[in-house]
């Protein structure tokens, strides 16, 4: 899931550039092994869309747009359960607010959570901190985007792991 990574945002983040690489590389992959990738929009009337480095490698099917906090509305849920997922790997801005309560209303409905901390930002780096410290303490698993991958992965010398390494060299 991809949340709020759009034009008007980015330039406040003081790391986007890395989050942006990461996110693209978790999407990449999540291709690589058939996951569907979610991605929603803030506002996006006054935010932005996604940015453009992003919107040509996620599918527009599967963006959504919100005006919550949260990602996780009604008709994200409904995505979700159509897919049949258990298991979400987070990106996305900002880490203590939509990222955070996105978190807890997942791991609250059941899901198991995963949070690449390299691939979230806050404006701040004391909100961002504050945001993974909440994230782990109501169970998300925080990890990053080379460990997500070489668990996805699970081995070398495979045609996935040909294709995908070089993403994070």
């Amino acid at each position: 899931m991809v949340i709020d990574i759009q034009e008007r945002l980015v330039p406040a983040m003081n790391v986007a550039d890395k989050v942006i690489n990461n996110t693209n590389t978790l999407i990449t992959s999540a291709k690589e092994f058939d996951m569907p990738v979610i991605t929603t929009e803030q506002y996006p009337k006054g935010l932005g869309p996604t940015v453009a480095d992003l919107r040509d490698n996620i599918d527009p099917n599967y963006v959504f747009h919100k005006n919550s906090f949260t990602a996780y509305t009604d008709e994200v849920k409904e995505a979700l359960t159509k897919l049949g997922a258990s298991k979400i790997i987070i990106t996305g801005m900002e880490t203590h607010i939509c990222v955070f309560q996105t978190i807890r209303d997942l791991i609250s409905d059941g899901y198991q959570v995963f949070i690449a901390e390299d691939a979230v930002c806050s404006r701040s780096k004391e909100n961002y901190k504050n945001g993974l410290r909440l994230a782990e303490n109501m169970g998300a698993l925080v990890t990053n985007t080379e460990t997500i991958l070489f668990d996805l992965l699970k081995k070398a010398a495979t045609p996935e792991f040909k294709k995908l390494s070089p993403l994070i060299k």
